[in-house]
């Protein structure tokens, strides 16, 4: 549960946290027409710093250009935003949601007569995917299964819009598997290929490799898909971005996911098939503990590029 508490940025301004309030009637909440932000701020040994801030609202104002959004705002404004918000909620680490969306005024499948809205708001999300610990206390990996619903082709769906309208195909894979028994779902798109997880980028590792499908299969571009493509290059880990099949998933040394809320997460099985030994394989743990120095502020050349300073 998220703590009903701290403040809100709300169109310019900030409102306690129980009054960013919305009406019924909003067309978002009718048509989905709404896109939006995951971003992270991590407790660095510099103090409280936030991950690839200019790409996630980049990325959002790329989004809302998609939908004919005009946010109303430059992306210096809504970093700055994302950096007072963090600031008046005291946090030193915490996951930020920046949400653009078209407002209360006229019903009907067109959106532009409405306004746009736009609100950031901060709290501390525990970790996203749970998976345990193995006997012995060895660290245990997520447990997927290919999910029976078809990833949203990208002739129907504007992919790389990180759009609301997206996740509600992400969130009938997501609770198809939880009610399976699994911790999370992959998604495969119209040909057959592997797509992502409901909320994750996904990459195999076979024979020191890592690949990931490409963002023509329908996966989003992921800001921390694109950190591990490029922290892999920069340790000379050899990397493809390749269409990936079903069963290339059962054959892997290494599958683990990416993203913001979830970072760096193994897989151990698929549709119950180990994966590799089922432990968490050495090429995931090697990235991750790169990823981890970077976000900490330790690693001198991509911490000083990626993380902005609240303070």
């Amino acid at each position: 549960m998220m703590e009903s508490n701290g403040k809100i940025w709300l169109n310019g301004s900030f409102v306690d946290w129980n009054q960013a309030k919305i009406h019924v009637l909003t067309h978002a909440l009718h048509y989905a027409t709404g896109v939006f932000e995951g971003i992270r701020c991590y407790k660095t040994v510099n103090g409280p710093a936030i991950f690839r801030l200019s790409d996630h609202m980049q990325r959002l104002i790329d989004s809302g250009r998609i939908y004919f959004m005009d946010l109303g705002y430059t992306r210096e404004r809504l970093e700055r935003a994302a950096i007072d918000t963090v600031k008046a909620n005291g946090m030193q680490e915490c996951y930020i949601r920046p949400i653009a969306y078209y407002g209360y005024g006229k019903m009907g499948v067109n959106p532009m007569p409405n306004k746009v809205s736009v609100a950031i708001a901060v709290w501390k999300w525990d970790e996203y995917l749970k998976a345990g610990s193995a006997g012995g206390g060895e660290e245990k990996g997520a447990r997927l299964m290919i999910s029976s619903w078809t990833r949203i082709d990208i002739r129907a769906m504007p992919m790389h819009a990180k759009a609301t309208a997206n996740y509600a195909n992400s969130a009938l894979a997501r609770v198809e598997a939880i009610k399976a028994g699994f911790d999370e779902a992959i998604m495969l798109n119209a040909s057959g290929h592997v797509v992502e997880a409901s909320a994750e980028n996904i990459f195999i590792v076979k024979n020191g490799t890592i690949v990931t499908p490409p963002t023509t299969s329908g996966a989003l571009a992921g800001i921390t898909r694109d950190s591990m493509l490029t922290l892999a290059k920069e340790n000379e880990i050899p990397v493809q971005i390749r269409d990936i099949s079903r069963d290339e998933l059962y054959l892997a040394d290494e599958v683990f996911l990416t993203g913001t809320a979830a970072e760096v997460k193994p897989v151990s099985e698929i549709d119950n098939r180990k994966i590799g030994s089922g432990n968490v394989g050495e090429t995931t743990k090697r990235l991750r503990s790169i990823f981890e120095t970077v976000v900490s502020g330790k690693d001198k050349k991509f911490s000083k590029i990626w993380l902005t300073p609240v303070n």
